[in-house]
């Protein structure tokens, strides 16, 4: 099997403007005598890789522990972003992943909610305008944004993107991975 990593390293991701930048403490180290290492870190839920619960713009949406995980893992399309995409996504599929484009419009959203899509995961740190994301929310359609798909092959993959477990959060980081069969000689 063949796993890959679409995440992006979190002290060093893209921070959508106005939110805080995520940071770390070293509070104990093995160099300096401690008994072991150990980091505290401070982040926005909304930082590098992440999932948009309902919550997040939906009043009384479901918040990260109550999202269905079903949603979030499972076979997935990887395309090209650009003119006319959400109108390429192969039949059958609930779970997409756009490459290089920046913004989702109602118009788009309207099609990925009549063609049934759960999940779709975009490269930008905001998929679309609040409209937009009330819509997909609404709708229980999950955003994963923040993913990293350059050196990731268009086509079938197999997706695990769980969200960190945060009680009542509009949204928790995630480290998304591809997984697809290896191929034997």
């Amino acid at each position: 099997m063949i796993i890959k990593d679409i995440a992006q390293e979190v002290f060093h991701a893209e921070v959508y403007p106005g939110d805080s930048t995520p940071g770390f403490e070293k509070i104990k180290s093995m160099a300096k005598g401690d008994v072991c290492n150990l980091t505290r870190f401070w982040m926005c839920a909304h930082n590098g890789t992440h999932m948009d619960a309902p919550a997040h713009f939906v009043k009384d949406g479901r918040t990260v522990d109550e999202m269905n995980l079903e949603d979030c893992i499972g076979t997935v399309w990887v395309m090209d972003g650009g003119a006319g995409w959400e109108q390429k996504i192969p039949e059958g599929y609930q779970r997409i992943l756009v490459r290089g484009f920046e913004d989702v419009t109602l118009k788009q959203a309207q099609v990925l909610i009549e063609k049934g899509i759960r999940l779709i995961g975009t490269e930008t740190q905001k998929m679309g305008d609040q409209d937009v994301h009330r819509l997909l929310l609404g709708h229980g359609v999950v955003l994963l944004e923040g993913v990293r798909l350059q050196e990731i092959p268009n086509g079938r993959a197999f997706l695990c993107a769980q969200p960190i477990n945060l009680g009542g959060a509009e949204g928790a980081p995630c480290r998304p991975v591809l997984l697809y069969e290896q191929n034997v000689d």
